[in-house]
């Protein structure tokens, strides 16, 4: 294909994300795909010098807006270093957080004003929207359950995940907001299910994206 297609994968803290990016990774490799999997906060050096302060909780006390102008200019690094150019050349790109997650995360939980959060995204991707975006919902204390798990011993929860859960709920609510008022770009996946169950949701999903956009001389139908 002659452009790559953008997917970004979004939801609250321990919905699986991580997971089902590596394994429809690993699905479309199998069909030959030339797939590009990436995060945020991250994914760039720029980015990524950046990550540890934001996860970590160093700008924590700044409020907010410093930690929405911190991801912002690590997404703008992030796109312009890494995801345009692999878009621009035909890739798949599959990325574990974007734009939606600061929409979430600083805009609504954040109460920062809509305005300014628009004002510093459109800054930040430059044009750059996913071509889709899969939002794993899951119940809040399920999912922190998982990511306590998944931590393991002797770790303790991260800059976001450690806030309480009635933050955590207004989180799903608002990504589940954003699903709704953009169905052409979003899909809600139940990241409630057994892991290979939702395997097969994300699967069936994208396949079915990428064959409608297919030329037909082209077409690649999805793994069973």
């Amino acid at each position: 294909m002659a452009r790559g297609f953008f997917i970004t994968f979004e939801g609250g803290e321990g919905a699986g994300k991580s997971t089902q990016i590596e394994r429809l990774a690993g699905k479309m490799r199998a069909k030959k795909y030339d797939v590009l999997v990436t995060r945020e906060p991250g994914g760039s050096p720029g980015a990524e010098a950046v990550r540890h302060v934001l996860l970590s909780g160093a700008a924590e006390p700044f409020g907010p807006k410093m930690e929405a102008l911190l991801f912002a200019a690590a997404r703008s690094d992030h796109v312009e270093q890494v995801i345009r150019p692999a878009v621009e050349r035909g890739s798949i790109v599959l990325c574990d957080r974007f734009l939606d997650s600061s929409r979430v995360y600083q805009g609504v939980t954040g109460g920062l004003d809509p305005v300014f959060m628009e004002t510093l995204e459109q800054v930040a991707i430059n044009g750059m929207m996913p071509d889709m975006t899969l939002i794993f919902d899951i119940d809040p204390t399920e999912g922190l359950r998982r990511a306590t798990v998944r931590r393991g011993a002797g770790t303790g929860p991260d800059r976001f995940e450690k806030e309480t859960l009635a933050i955590h709920q207004a989180r799903r609510e608002a990504f589940l907001a954003i699903a709704a008022a953009e169905p052409e770009r979003c899909v809600v996946i139940d990241a409630s299910a057994a892991p290979d169950a939702v395997e097969n949701a994300v699967t069936a999903t994208v396949f079915a994206a990428l064959e409608a956009r297919a030329p037909m001389r082209n077409r690649q139908t999805a793994p069973a």
